[in-house]
């Protein structure tokens, strides 16, 4: 996903976070200075380009410190009502200790602390779900459609712009040439391409940061 918006004139920056050790709140307060930095080092507008627990953090930060030049925000395989793995598991020693504070905050039944965290957007957001999956334990607990990680209807968010579903697992959904493409489409025009083909790709004005998560 790097190497492609690179190549199509984006400035990135590929954030890396300790998604295993902090709550989202934290996540965000960590990653602020160097966004800003970035921020401060371009002309255009800030996107985001997340993908599973990355886009949760992306809401949060844009809630508590959003870019003066926020642009657009493309989520890939974000739990964005939560995921029913989380309800299921969420209760075990071995998965708290793996996932971490952030990973109690990815269940669908939120409080209203949490619920707090995911204001409304109005900003435009292109949601990616996936469809296949390459969990067959993981899977069992998800209503299909599915990526193994994410349902389908997890992922779609109120006031979102647009939503696709590409033939395409949870993982591989970054590195997944239709994702990538229909991702560079959301960036340039604010709108996913219908062509079953890849869509054209140039030179952008705006500079995006990348991030991935969870």
């Amino acid at each position: 996903m790097q190497a492609a918006l690179d190549a199509d004139g984006y400035a990135t920056l590929n954030l890396d976070y300790p998604s295993r050790r902090k709550a989202l709140e934290g996540l965000a307060e960590d990653i602020d200075p160097s966004v800003q930095r970035f921020a401060d080092g371009i002309d255009g507008s800030i996107h985001f380009v997340c993908h599973s627990m990355g886009g949760l953090l992306a809401r949060v930060y844009i809630a508590r410190y959003r870019p003066e030049r926020l642009g657009r925000v493309v989520m890939l395989g974000t739990p964005n009502s939560g995921s029913e793995i989380a309800d299921r598991l969420g209760h075990l020693r071995l998965y708290r200790a793996f996932f971490g504070p952030a990973g109690q905050q990815l269940g669908t039944r939120r409080d209203d602390a949490i619920n707090a965290l995911f204001p409304p957007v109005d900003y435009p957001v292109g949601i990616i779900a996936g469809n296949r999956s390459i969990y067959p334990i993981a899977s069992t607990f998800l209503p299909k459609p599915h990526d193994g990680r994410v349902s389908v209807a997890n992922t779609k968010l109120d006031g979102m712009t647009a939503h696709i579903v590409i033939p395409s697992s949870h993982p591989w959904l970054v590195r997944n040439s239709v994702a990538v493409a229909q991702t560079i489409a959301f960036l340039q025009d604010g709108k996913f391409t219908t062509s079953r083909h890849h869509p054209p790709t140039g030179r952008a004005n705006a500079r995006p940061m990348t991030g991935s998560g969870g």
